[in-house]
């Protein structure tokens, strides 16, 4: 099999030992975590790790089970699908090799406990966990690209969410991230220029946030009394708030973004809209 992956365990020299086969109708990603976490319990000593992925035909099993046998190995598997896993340790006894099933007695009692056969399709831890690190890696980004930081790396951002202070952009911008999006948010102030890197970005990707006026200066005043923060008379003022809102309405018509009003509206529904709205500008291209 030429997609074959070894890897030793140890970089310094050991006692050399025969080899663990992991054995997978996916890419291997547990028998080589559960392989790693044993081995790492003994010292002196390597052991070859040779990770035979997407196992899924009589063949596949056979020549792996001659490669176990020949170089007196031990296969660990991991495999889903019944019918492939109950070959394998046919073939393996047949032929005096050592195997150690990672999944199938768990399979089976958790099928007990709830009622119901595996699915028995391989791959989907893999594809669980791969989503779990791109969930952390959007986190990570908009966290880093808070509040009109690192404005060079806008283009990288999934969203950019646009708007004057006190409108809800960092809680939102987080609530997005943990469901993957990778966020960017960028504060308007009517007397600042906005960053040039804001205008270089497909427009669809660009949203403006609205909260009526009213709202914001009840926030406003709340974050002073928190905070305990001076801030200008002008920071509270309703009419100097209602001129923002639409000097902001005004900024996003003249560039083609999108306008989300999030006024008495949850962080999920704000969420929802936003994503429906990416979603469907970028399906239909």
């Amino acid at each position: 099999m030429s997609d074959h992956e070894t890897t030793d365990t140890s970089a310094a020299p050991g006692h050399p030992a025969p080899p663990l086969y992991i054995v997978s109708g996916g890419e291997g990603v547990v028998g080589s975590d559960v392989a790693r976490l044993v081995l790492s319990q003994f010292d002196d000593v390597r052991v070859p790790v040779i990770v035979v992925p997407n196992v899924r035909t009589p063949e596949q099993v056979s020549e792996v089970v001659a490669q176990a046998e020949a170089a007196h190995g031990t296969i660990l598997h991991t495999l889903m699908e019944s019918t492939v896993r109950r070959d394998l340790v046919r073939k393996a006894r047949a032929c005096h090799v050592a195997e150690i099933d990672l999944v199938g007695t768990v399979l089976a009692r958790v099928a007990t406990v709830v009622g119901k056969e595996p699915i028995g399709v391989p791959g989907r831890y893999r594809q669980r966990r791969s989503a779990y690190f791109d969930r952390f890696e959007a986190i990570e980004y908009s966290m880093q690209h808070d509040d009109g930081a690192r404005t060079n790396e806008l283009e990288d951002a999934e969203i950019v969410l646009v708007g004057i202070s006190r409108v809800g952009k960092t809680p939102l911008s987080m609530y997005l991230a943990v469901l993957g999006w990778k966020v960017a948010n960028i504060p308007l102030v009517k007397e600042i220029p906005p960053p040039e890197a804001l205008f270089k970005l497909d427009r669809r990707r660009v949203i403006g946030l609205i909260v009526e006026a009213e709202q914001i200066t009840a926030r406003r005043r709340h974050r002073q009394r928190r905070t305990a923060m001076a801030f200008g008379s002008r920071y509270f003022n309703q009419e100097t708030t209602e001129d923002e809102v639409e000097w902001a309405r005004r900024l996003f018509r003249r560039h083609g973004w999108a306008t989300v009003n999030l006024t008495d509206k949850s962080i999920e529904e704000s969420a929802d809209e936003i994503i429906a709205l990416i979603t469907r500008w970028f399906k239909h291209g």
